[in-house]
């Protein structure tokens, strides 16, 4: 049995979605591995504090450490930790999530050699990252899609008699969430019938100028707040249509859900976006910011059934890639 420990964010609260780790580690858990975590604190220094200890404190009984790596804030505590195992001399494995990671190789290339070059492993979730990585040099590279338990997620077959766009993520200035409400208006403006449903918690403020917007359009949007997967895989039943309106971003697990469910998508040409959906394969994908660019994706799936049946049944199967029963031995690989 391997002994792992987990560092990252293991945030959890009403203003933060699940983060990776609090999936992640329990299906390592459930195949028997013995995994240890760190960190729950909100206080950024005494988080980053914790995740020192725990590499210190459990170094004589730890196999590997697995590092949860963005391109902001986390960056600097994936250096950190990194540096800490290097000195005790510690396997360690960054996965890779940030969609801004390929600028931070470019912005500060000693620190993300000193993190990546020597690392054990570097994960990529995503083909966008893989091959950014690649360019840029690194051998010690592997890809591993994001996990999700496919059983989770059943599909269903939807009307299209309305248009009811379902929205999904926390409400942060990155993920451009005022977009949606400016496509509901548009839709409402050309004459259909159109509602918008936004779930997930306020990361950053962003929810108050959202509501502030919508009430200055007119138009009445459904906001949920944070809600457990469970809960919006349920309420997903009742929408038809999920738009991602994000600027920046690599492999959404929001969106494979998305796909998983038998949603149609219609989300911005951004990061690593295309990489997990071919426009007019596996859904839409059009420019960022733009309002009629997504207005007129949304009408041509509602407006061509043959081929939006083709998109939903490709995106099912490529969500169903993503299950934990085909990715667990990717990992095997990487911690032997």
């Amino acid at each position: 049995m391997k002994n792992v420990l987990y560092i990252g964010n293991n945030l959890r609260g009403n203003h933060r979605n699940p983060s990776y780790i609090t999936v992640f580690g329990p299906l390592l858990e459930r195949e028997g591995y013995s995994v240890r975590y760190a960190s729950s604190k909100a206080n950024t220094v005494l988080r980053l504090l914790e995740m020192l200890y725990a590499v210190i404190k459990h170094r004589k009984r730890t196999d590997c450490v697995l590092i949860d790596t963005y391109s902001t804030l986390n960056f600097y505590y994936a250096f950190a930790v990194s540096q800490l195992c290097r000195l005790l001399k510690l396997d360690y494995v960054p996965i890779l999530h940030g969609g801004n990671l390929p600028k931070r190789l470019h912005r500060t290339p000693k620190l993300s050699d000193m993190i990546f070059n020597h690392a054990k492993q570097n994960v990529s979730p995503s083909h966008y990252l893989y091959e950014r990585f690649k360019v840029h040099g690194m051998a010690n590279l592997t890809f591993i899609p994001n996990v999700i338990s496919i059983d989770n997620y059943p599909f269903k077959e939807r009307s299209y008699t309305t248009i009811k766009l379902l929205w999904v993520r926390s409400f942060s200035v990155l993920y451009n969430p005022e977009l949606a409400v400016r496509v509901l208006k548009t839709l409402l403006d050309k004459g259909y019938k159109a509602s918008l449903c936004m779930v997930g918690p306020d990361s950053d403020g962003t929810l108050v100028n959202v509501k502030a917007l919508a009430s200055t359009l007119g138009v009445e949007v459904t906001f949920t707040g944070k809600l457990s997967k469970a809960a919006w895989t349920q309420l997903s039943q009742d929408y038809n249509c999920f738009i991602n309106t994000t600027n920046f971003d690599n492999t959404p697990v929001s969106v494979i859900e998305a796909m998983a469910l038998g949603l149609p998508i219609v989300s911005t040409n951004v990061g690593g976006m295309p990489y997990l959906i071919q426009h007019q394969q596996e859904g839409l994908l059009v420019a960022p910011e733009s309002v009629e660019a997504m207005v007129e994706a949304i009408l041509y799936l509602f407006e061509h059934a043959t081929e939006r049946e083709h998109m939903i049944a490709n995106a099912r199967a490529v969500a169903e890639s993503f299950d934990w029963n085909r990715v667990k031995q990717l990992w095997k690989e990487v911690f032997e």
